[in-house]
């Protein structure tokens, strides 16, 4: 029995060991500033909102797009039921109390369709009206009939402001721009996890550097101790570079910290487990490509949600003009032409109907308002203005603010090559003088100088190249366009959704 107990113990042990050691592989993850930034993309909470956002606005402009197209409509009241005792005024005054007991039930279906040109309705109507009297006597009729086999009648507002010809114009306009917000806000996604995934590898590299320099300072610790003993050193040196090792612990544990709580931000933002270890490939390839300034300006004015929120603030601006002086006059002109008829049967409604016409014209014009319509014509003209003038400001303010972008851009990818030129000396520098400190050659405030530039090199190093990658997304949501694939970041006439 035992011999078959053993086998299957070890067996289970060796699928457990498996299994965590399996769990452990999944758990630790490479990523490279790409890779990350792809997956923000696709899973961040960030981009799924954006996502949200942009449906949310698509089906929005459906509804505004159903607005202009033929509605089928089915009205009626079924049923009608009344039974009790009503108060009827007799021709001489007096007042008869009336048993009633009916029911009436009407049902009406109409296909209509707005005009969008003009601002009116027309339409095209059937009804059929049923009356049950339940009080009837034998020899009285107890049903009746009535309805309209068919009318077309008109609603049309004369000299009124038609916000269907001014939402035509507008709400085009505010869709696409809600697609090209879609596109920046995924850009932004990309700007907010390349500044996460630099503040997680300057968090180890500062890691790494804190652990080696930990590592140095107990060497150069045991080295003076050493020395102290033979008496080649003095103890004011070796206390300095105890001083020195304690600090060194201290940084170690700050910088811990420090990469806990990067790694925990990362995790989060890009829906990781949050005891999923991160390893980060630095992303020190920097292609060289041309970013036209002209360009860029020019790919910004072309693609940008807030350029064409400019002509969307314009025309928004005449339509609330518009309807400040369709607000003076208000005329509107109802016309029907149809059969109707009344029979005691549903299908006498139909032989024979009569014809149905109306035509009437409501007019409604102000006498005296004291100023009211001509304050309010001047409030909508002076906004109207005002809007003209912070457009031709905004536009100002956004051609500099791509001109900055892109000289910033320059700049710093010119910085990131005398930084990264600047670390590898001061690295070199470093191991020399270690060295030579080692043999008795340097003085230790020589070694603390060359360690201080090494550190500050190579965070120097690391920040430039935060700042462009940071640069290179934002350029990226300022121009809607990738300059380095040379290649347009939304195209207009692509539909996301159908």
């Amino acid at each position: 029995m035992k011999d078959l107990i053993r086998p299957f113990f070890t067996l289970v042990f060796l699928l457990l060991l498996s299994f965590s050691v399996g769990v452990a592989a999944q758990d630790s993850v490479r990523y490279t500033l790409t890779e990350m930034v792809q997956r923000a993309k696709d899973r961040s909470p960030a981009s799924l909102r954006a996502k949200t956002i942009r449906e949310n606005r698509y089906w929005q402009y459906r509804l505004y797009r159903s607005n202009y197209n033929p509605q089928l409509r089915l009205n009626g009241t079924v049923p009608a039921y009344s039974q009790a005792f009503n108060n009827v005024t007799q021709p001489d005054g007096t007042i008869e109390f009336r048993e009633v007991n009916q029911n009436l039930i009407d049902l009406g279906l109409g296909l209509q369709q707005v005009i969008s040109p003009t601002g009116g309705v027309i339409s095209i109507n059937t009804s059929t009206n049923r009356f049950d009297n339940f009080l009837a006597s034998d020899s009285e009729i107890q049903t009746r009939w009535s309805g309209v086999p068919v009318n077309i009648s008109l609603q049309q507002p004369i000299f009124a402001f038609n916000p269907y010809k001014w939402d035509k114009k507008i709400q085009p306009l505010l869709y696409e721009e809600s697609k090209r917000e879609f596109v920046e806000e995924i850009e932004q996604v990309s700007m907010m996890v390349t500044e996460l995934f630099f503040n997680y590898l300057i968090a180890q590299v500062n890691f790494e550097i804190a652990t080696q320099n930990l590592k140095n300072t107990e060497q150069i610790f045991s080295i003076e101790k050493k020395r102290y003993e033979i008496g080649a050193t003095f103890e004011d040196q070796l206390l300095q570079v105890e001083l020195q090792t304690l600090e060194a612990r201290q940084d170690l544990a700050r910088a811990q910290l420090d990469l806990e709580s990067s790694a925990l931000a990362v995790n989060s933002f890009i829906g990781l487990n949050q005891g999923a270890s991160i390893e980060l490939l630095p992303p020190t390839n920097i292609s060289e490509f041309d970013v036209d300034v002209e360009k860029a300006i020019t790919y910004a004015f072309e693609n940008r949600s807030e350029a064409l929120g400019f002509d969307r603030q314009r025309l928004q601006a005449e339509s609330d003009l518009a309807e400040a002086k369709g607000n003076r006059l208000q005329m509107n002109l109802n016309a029907s032409y149809g059969y109707n008829n009344a029979a005691f049967t549903w299908a006498d409604i139909y032989q024979n109907p009569n014809t149905q016409a109306l035509v009437n014209l409501g007019i409604s014009v102000p006498i005296l308002d004291w100023g009211r319509n001509k304050a309010r014509v001047s409030v909508a003209l002076a906004n109207q203005q005002y809007v003209e003038y912070t457009v031709e400001q905004e536009t100002i303010n956004f051609e500099q603010e791509i001109f900055t972008k892109v000289k910033n851009f320059l700049m710093i990818r010119e910085r990131i090559k005398v930084t990264q030129k600047s670390d590898e000396v001061a690295a070199k520098r470093y191991e020399i003088a270690l060295r030579r400190y080692q043999t008795g050659n340097v003085t230790i405030t020589d070694l603390n100088i060359a360690q201080g530039q090494k550190d500050e090199n190579k965070r120097a190093f690391y920040n430039s190249l935060k700042d462009y990658w940071m640069a290179y997304y934002e350029l990226r949501a300022l121009t809607l366009y990738d300059f380095e694939n040379d290649e347009l970041l939304y195209i207009p006439d692509l539909e996301d959704l159908k």
